[in-house]
């Protein structure tokens, strides 16, 4: 699995039918664990928004350092490092800083 952040207008929904393992940070603002590469990934959501629609998709070789985002992202993010689907740098500690 992988981690990617994914960043598109606010106004164009992603549909939770897209069965992704996602958490939403801010709005437009989204983490997703995919088992999918990043080409992949970037054509099923993007094909899910109206067209002409702004997107970015990126991979993270690292879980994030955050602050102020939507209750619950270190406990996600926790979840999959915790499955061992996620590697956390040494001095990314979740909750350190």
């Amino acid at each position: 699995m992988a981690l990617f952040l994914v960043w598109h207008d606010e106004d164009s929904a992603i549909s939770p039918e897209l069965g992704l393992d996602r958490f939403e940070l801010r709005p437009g603002l989204i983490l997703v664990d995919s088992e999918l590469a990043l080409s992949a990934l970037y054509h099923r959501i993007k094909w899910a928004l109206p067209p002409g629609s702004p997107l970015l998709v990126a991979p993270l070789a690292a879980a994030p350092k955050l602050k102020r985002m939507a209750g619950g992202a270190l406990k996600w993010l926790r979840a999959r490092q915790g499955a061992g689907r996620l590697w956390i740098g040494q001095d990314q500690q979740p909750g350190s800083g």
